[in-house]
């Protein structure tokens, strides 16, 4: 068993599969968790405020760019989690497979990370595209997930200091030759406080004697089978990057096979941010070429998640007798489409932005939400609870700060760039806030109740 580990191990080793690699796309992946966890949290309590939060509601874009840079960042861990993995496998062939109790914890840290990372993942690029194959609630897994992500990760980061420590800069981890400089005395020490010994050494050296016997076959063997030729582009490219053998003759190949493992990863980061990230910035728009929204299409010019026929309104939304009431202290003011048009309108430029990532600015037209509350006899200053004409759905009824509410850039729109509101964008009336969510800005509005 120990023979096959280390010859196994041996066969996966390259120059990039080095601990200064693992350092480097680790920390760019705990980079990139934490916004995600920071822009999740933000999203979190925008949608289930705790008692007394208040947000911003300026910029107007704060939310747009907030949930961009989520989804962005959870799409970019997808390259750099394989990057991670691909630096650190020869390391599933260490032997003895467990040395110590500390190595129990580590394996278990980062066998529970990489599993709740990768459904984290998974879904949360499936939600995105509002594909939901699974038994449990996305929303309440995907928040519960994020600690256990960030609980398993700081478990690793603590095992793990002493060689992230060690590799944390490039100009200790190499030498001249392009090698990867082996764990010091000083690596030794600390990795003893927490295994009791120097493993790191020991087992440094098993894996070398075994190294060096089988390079010392294959020069001594004339007939030894020579590699398998690369085979396509693909091919041509891993051969390349990952050219493990030849480095212990060329010593310069170590530092062009690293080289090409970093370009290649920082290209497929770079390309799977560049050619997504349109759906929620502007200027990458022309570059949208996998994200689920365009911009520019849909009704009013602007795309929607959820239809009148999904929501099943087409009749209640097109009902002449259609009323919004508004309720201060239990008794109802009623205004009709007619009377609401009657007031005096106002104009603003809000986006849409919504949690599955995508965003998009429209010109918006309606009542401002002080006046509506005025004419009601509604002190602006309250929260309000929002009920939509939908029949079912978890945002059918929801709330709005006063700090919203007060805002005299919150409207109960009745048109959207230029244009009567779409049924399918809320007709007859919806709300649009500065700086919440998409899900909160309630379509097919049928009441507005203000809370003591």
């Amino acid at each position: 068993m120990r023979r096959l580990l280390y010859e196994a191990r041996r066969a996966a080793s390259s120059p990039n599969r080095n601990a200064r690699s693992a350092t480097v796309f680790g920390r760019l992946l705990g980079a990139a968790f934490v916004v995600c966890l920071l822009t999740g949290l933000y999203s979190h309590f925008l949608q289930e405020p705790l008692d007394g939060m208040r947000f911003p509601t300026s910029p107007v874009w704060l939310y747009q760019v907030s949930q961009g840079v989520h989804i962005t960042a959870g799409i970019a861990c997808v390259p750099l989690l394989l990057a991670k993995l691909h630096s650190v496998f020869p390391q599933l062939f260490q032997y003895p497979p467990i040395k110590h109790p500390v190595d129990v914890l580590e394996r278990a840290s980062i066998a529970l990370f990489v599993a709740t990372t990768i459904l984290q993942l998974v879904t949360g690029l499936l939600n995105t595209y509002q594909y939901y194959p699974w038994p449990f609630p996305f929303k309440q897994v995907h928040f519960a997930l994020s600690f256990v992500i960030i609980g398993s990760l700081a478990i690793h980061i603590a095992v793990k200091l002493p060689l992230i420590t060690r590799y944390w800069r490039a100009r200790d981890s190499y030498d001249a030759d392009g090698r990867v400089v082996e764990p010091s005395a000083e690596l030794d020490e600390a990795r003893a406080a927490f295994v009791g010994e120097s493993e790191a050494t020991a087992e440094l050296a098993r894996f070398r004697a075994v190294r060096d016997a089988d390079v010392t076959r294959r020069d001594r063997d004339p007939h030894a089978a020579p590699p398998a030729p690369a085979r396509g582009l693909t091919g041509r490219a891993m051969r390349w990057i990952d050219s493990a053998h030849e480095v212990d003759r060329e010593p310069g190949r170590a530092r062009v096979s690293r080289r090409g493992f970093f370009t290649a990863a920082g290209v497929a980061t770079g390309g799977v941010v560049a050619l997504t990230a349109g759906q929620s910035f502007a200027p990458l728009s022309p570059l949208n070429a996998f994200a689920p929204r365009q911009r520019g299409l849909g009704p009013n010019d602007l795309p929607i998640n959820r239809t009148a026929a999904a929501a099943q309104v087409l009749e209640t939304a097109m009902d002449p007798d259609w009323r919004l009431d508004v309720v201060v202290r239990g008794v109802a003011t009623s205004f009709t489409l007619d009377s609401l048009r009657g007031f005096d309108g106002a104009d603003e430029r809000l986006p849409i932005a919504c949690v599955e990532g995508w965003s998009q600015t429209g010109a918006w037209r309606g009542v401002r939400l002080v006046d509506l509350l005025a004419a009601a006899g509604a002190p602006a200053d309250r929260r309000l609870r929002l009920t939509s004409l939908e029949k079912k759905g978890g945002y059918r009824v929801t709330e709005m700060g006063p700090e919203y509410a007060s805002d005299p850039r919150t409207l109960v729109a009745l048109e959207l760039n230029g244009e009567p509101l779409s049924i399918d964008h809320g007709f007859p009336a919806r709300m649009i806030a500065p700086g919440r969510p998409g899900v909160l800005q309630t379509k097919w509005l049928s009441s507005i109740e203000v809370l003591s």
